[in-house]
């Protein structure tokens, strides 16, 4: 995700500078020659050894991405105020962070568990760079999932009527814990424009992709009952438009005439648990830059 500033997260510390840290710096602009050389002078000028780099130039938007990882011993102050003069120059959107540095997330679910489990587990044990600080739910169900892995829940009820009150809930805990992402792991409850526009970029939702073949109550016997032969799932940023945010990243299974609903079911989850957690990566690791209405994905 590109940013409009380089300002360090909230939960970014000081770097020793002890040795030389490991930065990542993404970034968008109007394309144009030079542009690449600029950055690499730049970062050479200060000690950095480029280690990863990827651009993208998109012909249609006329904008071109890039992300590079590079080791240097100067101190982030120094960086960022060399990378202000240069983005100045070529009109440039971009964020520098510490490379693999957790991202403060949010979960939110409802009474689904797969994707929860899968995402503490791969933090736990897989090294998915998040640091999920909370858990939110509109019920009770997945308390002790979050209570088994140490990660305080928080119940929010939604209703009509006390919608606002739970999204002013949200914000404030995001706020409050310096949160950077929010993932909706099987959250059943469709956003506020106004909250999908103060959380812009920030968001995550996974949903199945029979989308909209298959609308409302139980897609995967809609599924079965027409004889699908994919099955599939979308992990997307969330916008004020249902289910058409930007798209970071699909999956899908070969399905047949002899799977039953149960079956679909049960690959679907794994569909969505796999898609969600490549999403959740690649947005931790800077690798997805916004293009518009879709995204360039660095992996």
């Amino acid at each position: 995700m590109s940013s409009t500033t380089g300002t360090p997260p909230p939960s970014t510390h000081p770097h020793s500078q002890e040795g030389p840290t490991h930065w990542v710096l993404s970034l968008s602009c109007p394309d144009q020659p030079g542009i690449v050389a600029a950055v690499a002078g730049l970062l050479a000028t200060h000690g950095g050894n480029i280690t990863e780099s990827q651009q993208f130039g998109d012909p249609l938007t006329g904008l071109f991405f890039m992300r590079v990882q590079v080791e240097a011993a100067t101190s982030r102050d120094e960086l960022q105020t060399a990378l202000t003069t240069l983005a100045h120059e070529f009109d440039m959107t971009w964020r520098l962070d510490v490379a693999g540095r957790r991202v403060r997330t949010v979960a939110m679910v409802s009474t689904a568990a797969h994707c929860l489990h899968d995402l503490l587990f791969r933090q736990r044990s897989e090294g998915l760079p998040v640091d999920i600080v909370a858990v939110v739910s509109n019920h009770t169900a997945l308390a002790d999932v979050a209570a088994f892995y140490g990660i305080p829940f928080h119940h929010v009820p939604v209703t009509r009527d006390t919608k606002p009150q739970a999204e002013a809930r949200l914000l404030e805990l995001v706020q409050e814990l310096d949160v950077e992402l929010v993932v909706l792991a099987r959250y059943m409850q469709i956003l506020s424009d106004d909250l999908c526009r103060t959380l812009a970029g920030q968001v995550i939702n996974i949903h199945h992709s029979f989308l909209p073949s298959f609308k409302g109550a139980r897609p995967y016997a809609q599924a079965h009952d027409r004889g699908v032969k994919l099955i599939g799932a979308t992990a997307h940023y969330v916008t004020g438009d249902l289910d058409e945010g930007p798209i970071i990243e699909q999956d899908v299974e070969r399905v047949d005439h002899t799977r039953s609903v149960e079956d679909l079911v049960a690959l679907g989850q794994d569909v969505e648990r796999r898609a969600l957690a490549r999403a959740v990566r690649w947005h931790a690791e800077h690798r997805v830059l916004l293009d518009g209405h879709r995204t360039i994905v660095f992996r």
